[in-house]
């Protein structure tokens, strides 16, 4: 699914998700082998394939809803 990934002035990441119109702050971040995976505040895990520290936001990504 394609989400909007983005930093607050406060260095906090969001993930919007269009189809579901939600947004929701991330609580975790884990870094796997392929990428990352984000926890939002409702428990949804979704996986980056391609997301590194250095990758500028705001910017739509492709994400894996695990």
């Amino acid at each position: 699914m394609k989400v909007m990934l983005s930093r607050s002035e406060s260095g906090q990441l969001s993930v919007y998700v269009p189809k579901k119109d939600l947004e929701e702050v991330v609580v975790k971040e884990e870094v796997i082998d392929q990428g990352k995976v984000l926890t939002l505040a409702n428990g949804w895990e979704l996986k980056f394939p391609n997301l590194n520290d250095d990758t500028k936001l705001p910017q739509t990504l492709q994400a894996t809803k695990l």
